[in-house]
């Protein structure tokens, strides 16, 4: 009989909260991963990991949680938090590098209620539809961010950047997307989700050509850019440095 794993987001914003049942095995793992995946996809402050009612079937599947803790470093940044792992399990895990950045609680009612009190940065997010007045729309957005949140000699560099990500989905995705704008540490933060699972390709075009600039114009203003896929489409994300810490 195959097994079966079931992974019910409860909620998804300012902390997401992920339980998990079922049996984690070889067959299983990359429903997991998927799962963590879409939640970090919201970029949440936090995402909680509820295990208490997991059975790890076999250890070599958390190699795929794993996997995604290290992509997760790196975009959105964020703690994942197990909460309620058995012994065995938080042993497994603890014997994996890749987990080194993990936390653990045993309880995930308490866990949330600490991460709900802890203070977080400043985010904006915007739902916007694939066509050109996009772009200005966003512009827009960047601009009243960076004055608000004190961070103008960013502007330039974010609105440029910005509309190039929104421009992508508008020519190559066409589907609605959501535009994310946040602070951490002292950086901008900035991504869009889209509903097509086409990844981008930063190319490298030659003088006559007439377009593929977008994506290399975001490498190199940007300190790191990536895609984080997810099962309904995926995000691509920025991180640019301002001048003091957020």
């Amino acid at each position: 009989m195959p097994s079966q794993l079931i992974c019910r987001p409860e909620r998804n914003l300012p902390v997401a909260v992920l339980r998990v049942s079922g049996t984690l095995d070889r067959q299983t793992g990359g429903a997991l991963g998927a799962a963590i995946r879409r939640s970090l996809a919201g970029q949440p402050v936090k995402v909680l990991l509820d295990m208490t009612l997991l059975r790890v079937g076999d250890p070599v599947a958390l190699a795929g949680l794993g996997a995604v803790i290290c992509q997760a470093e790196e975009f959105p940044a964020v703690p994942i938090v197990v909460c309620g792992a058995d012994p065995r399990t938080r042993d497994a895990l603890a014997g994996d590098r890749d987990c080194a950045g993990l936390e653990y609680a045993d309880d995930c009612d308490k866990a949330l209620a600490v991460a709900e009190a802890e203070p977080g940065g400043p985010t904006v997010r915007v739902r916007l539809r694939p066509v050109p007045e996009a772009c200005r729309q966003v512009r827009n957005l960047v601009v009243q961010a960076c004055s608000a949140w004190h961070r103008s000699e960013a502007t330039a560099t974010a609105t440029l950047v910005a509309t190039e990500l929104v421009a992508n989905v508008v020519r190559h995705a066409h589907t609605t997307m959501e535009f994310t704008l946040g602070l951490r540490g002292g950086r901008l933060t900035m991504a869009v989700r889209d509903g097509s699972r086409l990844m981008p390709r930063a190319l490298d075009p030659a003088v006559t050509d007439a377009g593929g600039r977008g994506l290399r114009l975001v490498r190199e203003l940007t300190d790191a850019w990536g895609v984080l896929p997810v099962t309904d489409g995926k995000v691509v994300w920025t991180q640019l440095t301002t001048g003091a810490a957020g």
